[in-house]
């Protein structure tokens, strides 16, 4: 009997230890699903080796263990944790890299609960991987700025707006990598910077475009204006829309990471190059037939306008290809994220963001002929100016002439006043910046008035052909002398 209630006794006791342990091994199983999610950028047996994901066998290298923080940045333990692999899905927002490699200013913390905090020192001293040239290439030292806190001192990223992984660099120092999403914030309307280079600058842009594409229109359209005098304003205003309209694709960065900044800056150069080649062509044309003993000893202009173009366009790739050769190939030693505080960068989210761009180099390749078309172009007024003044009796071809060489003389003054402006517009002042903004604008404005408004010969014809529906005189010097017999006919 005895032994029979000890059987019992000991049967009772093993179904409790059994109920006690699966209800553990239940608990347990809840707490690995519900297990803290991390964010990694690589597989789960690579690393970053300079931004690019290696195995780390190859590198005798461990992978990354992430350790987390609490809030206070004290060390804490997480039981279950799990991997998400691949970068952060940022849809329209940009994408950043930040290195902490502990003597750097940035530091990244993983929290308890799967999020990223990234803080933001400004005690350290001289940075021993600075000559690194995968720290060429990124941003180490820039913070993330939110409006009204010029330079905040951590921000917190969400669990799927980062990815982090052990990285180790061509200086063989190891450090963590972090992959952040720039955080989106609320537009603060009244803030100056953001009216002027998210409302104010597209807008130019837009009615910029507007200009010089009804420039372009009506000495296209009109019959008496397809000389080659119009041809050559026609195209210089079509050079200037695809710049404008470049420029304008550049203004919402926010978008980068779907679209090409480097195919952005090198449409905008070659249009600009292009714009200016063809104001030098005019000059030249203008000088040259001056010049001339015989003005009416010439071809035809439509032989002088592929003439042109065929020189102009050769000029033009021929530069661009230098350009673009000497970024890839020569421009090793400057950063191609580019940290600029223009109108292509955000101030709302980021005062200084990387953006792939052409490089300084490029850039002089490209705005170096430039500056020679501008010298040029002073030579053919000066020499210019003094056949005309020598001038004393003016025909038909010397009255057009006199009028394409006004028309050229404004011309070279807007365009070289806004490309100035631009220059100016990349340097640390946003007073320079807002000028460039406003100056662009008026560049259109002047361009259309002094092309189509202050032209009597366009607006009678303009006049003739809209207003009172009568056929646009189609003999090859009708609006020249309508200039020479003050307007009308």
């Amino acid at each position: 009997m005895w032994c029979l209630g000890f059987m019992l006794l000991l049967s009772l006791h093993s179904l409790y230890v059994k109920a006690d342990v699966g209800d553990t091994d239940l608990n347990d199983l809840s707490e690995q699903q519900n297990s803290v999610k991390i964010n990694k950028c690589c597989e789960h047996n690579e690393i970053m080796v300079n931004s690019v994901c290696r195995l780390a066998e190859k590198y005798n290298e461990s992978v990354w263990s992430p350790q987390f923080k609490t809030e206070d940045g004290k060390d804490t333990t997480v039981k279950y944790f799990r991997y998400i692999y691949g970068v952060p899905n940022c849809e329209t927002t940009q994408q950043r890299p930040i290195f902490d490699l502990g003597t750097s200013e940035d530091e990244l913390n993983l929290l308890s609960d799967g999020r990223l905090r990234h803080l933001i020192h400004h005690e350290h001293g001289e940075n021993p991987v600075k000559d690194d040239p995968l720290m060429t290439n990124t941003l180490i030292h820039e913070a993330i700025v939110i409006p009204a806190v010029k330079e905040p001192s951590s921000y917190n990223h969400d669990q799927n707006k980062y990815c982090m992984d052990k990285i180790l660099t061509s200086s063989n120092v190891t450090g963590l990598y972090g992959l952040v999403c720039v955080p989106e914030v609320k537009i603060n309307w009244r803030e100056t910077s953001f009216l002027m280079k998210k409302v104010l600058n597209p807008l130019f842009h837009a009615i910029a475009m507007v200009l010089f594409l009804l420039v372009a229109i009506i000495y296209f359209v009109l019959p008496t204006l397809r000389d080659l005098a119009g041809n050559i304003i026609t195209t210089i205003n079509i050079c200037l829309i695809v710049s404008q309209a470049a420029d304008f694709v550049r203004i919402f960065t926010e978008f980068s990471n779907h679209v090409s900044f480097m195919i952005t800056d090198i449409i905008l150069y070659i249009s600009l190059l292009g714009a200016f080649f063809w104001l030098n062509s005019f000059g030249f044309y203008i000088w040259k037939t001056f010049k001339s003993r015989n003005v009416f000893l010439r071809v035809t202009d439509v032989r002088k306008y592929c003439y042109y173009s065929s020189v102009v366009w050769s000029c033009v790739v021929l530069m661009a290809g230098m350009a673009i050769c000497a970024h890839f190939l020569l421009d090793t030693g400057t950063n191609p994220y580019r940290k600029m505080k223009t109108q292509f960068s955000s101030s709302i989210l980021v005062d200084d963001i990387e953006q792939e761009t052409i490089g300084w180099l490029g850039i002089a390749i490209f705005f170096t002929p430039i500056a020679f078309t501008i010298i040029f172009n002073l030579f053919f007024y000066i020499t210019t100016l003094k056949v005309i003044k020598r001038i004393n009796i003016y025909g038909r071809i010397h009255y057009k002439l006199k009028g394409c060489f006004d028309l050229f003389l404004q011309l070279f003054l807007i365009m070289t006043m806004a490309w100035l402006f631009l220059l100016l517009s990349w340097l640390n002042f946003d007073g320079l910046l807002y000028a460039h903004i406003v100056v662009n604008l008026l560049q259109a404005i002047l361009i259309f008035y002094v092309c189509v408004v202050k032209q009597s010969h366009v607006t009678f014809l303009l006049r003739k052909s809209c207003c009172y529906a009568e056929p646009i005189p189609t003999g090859e010097w009708g609006d020249e002398m309508t200039h020479m017999n003050g307007g009308n006919y």
